[in-house]
């Protein structure tokens, strides 16, 4: 295949404060949709949490309902426009909260969720649990992957839907910390490690910006769009709110690291299959 017979994606990531209220989120939310629509993007990806928001005590006085009209906004919005978009919330359950991303197509039907599998920070251990598959699913013919913030710290969880065939790693993300480690960690680049480096695929990161309302956490910023060899093709700032957009050439995700790790070492290689087969078995599974 040549570089001119290359298939394309082109998708925008939205950087949005974290710890605002639904009826702001969703405002947000449905603008940026818009625009990544009339900037000719296919697919927009939100941060962690989007429309709840992220900051516990107020995301756990929200009803169902709220959450779910919301929701439905956000599907007719992507239908109106003819995009794909993959939004977050937190959703109560019978048993604590789920933290969810929301595939939603381009007919405005939510194809595919995935439920944040590690916990990070007080509020989420007490709040939430985690989700019991791992997430793979097709964008107009592309298979994809999701992690959620605290995930890409398991690369298990994105490595093995590569394994499976997965392209490019959508990671919503809420990097939200006291002031003194969200410092750290963007002078260690630490919030968010490409992962294309050891998997060559591509990876996108919506994360989050703004303080909590007491002053005490505020957020990392510096969303990207970065290529299977790591190299960024669009990055936001640390602070405002904005949006990234980049085209996907995905002949550059080979795969290649991922296809050697299917072979290296021997001793390894007849796990693979087996964990694999699991993952597409388990990944149409709605989270509960």
């Amino acid at each position: 295949m040549t570089s001119s017979e290359s298939k394309v994606l082109q998708v925008s990531c939205v950087q949005l404060h974290w710890a605002t209220s639904l009826e702001r989120n969703l405002a947000s939310t449905l603008r940026y949709l818009e625009m990544a629509a009339r900037e000719g993007s296919r697919v927009v990806l939100f941060p962690e949490a989007c429309l709840t928001s992220y900051y516990f005590p107020y995301a756990v006085t929200l009803e169902a309902a709220r959450i779910q009209d919301a929701l439905q906004q956000v599907c007719h919005a992507a239908r109106e426009h003819r995009i794909w978009a993959i939004v977050g919330s937190l959703q109560p359950t019978a048993d604590r909260l789920l933290n969810l991303a929301h595939v939603i197509d381009p007919d405005g039907r939510i194809v595919h969720e995935y439920a944040k599998v590690n916990m990070a920070g007080r509020d989420e251990v007490r709040y939430c649990r985690g989700g019991d598959k791992l997430s793979l699913f097709e964008i107009d013919g592309i298979l994809c992957t999701l992690v959620i913030c605290r995930d890409g710290r398991h690369p298990e969880l994105y490595r093995l839907p590569a394994m499976a065939g997965a392209q490019i790693l959508f990671h919503p993300s809420c990097s939200s910390d006291e002031i003194e480690a969200v410092c750290w960690k963007r002078t260690a680049g630490r919030a968010q490690q490409p992962v294309g480096p050891n998997t060559r695929i591509f990876h996108c990161v919506a994360n989050t910006v703004g303080q909590s309302p007491d002053g005490k956490q505020t957020s990392s910023g510096a969303s990207f769009l970065r290529e299977p060899g790591g190299i960024p093709l669009a990055e936001a700032g640390f602070y405002q709110e904005e949006m990234i957009t980049a085209v996907l050439d995905l002949s550059r995700a080979d795969r290649s690291y991922l296809e050697d790790s299917l072979k290296q070492p021997p001793f390894l290689a007849k796990y693979w299959p087996a964990m694999i087969a699991e993952v597409k078995a388990r990944a149409g599974l709605k989270p509960e």
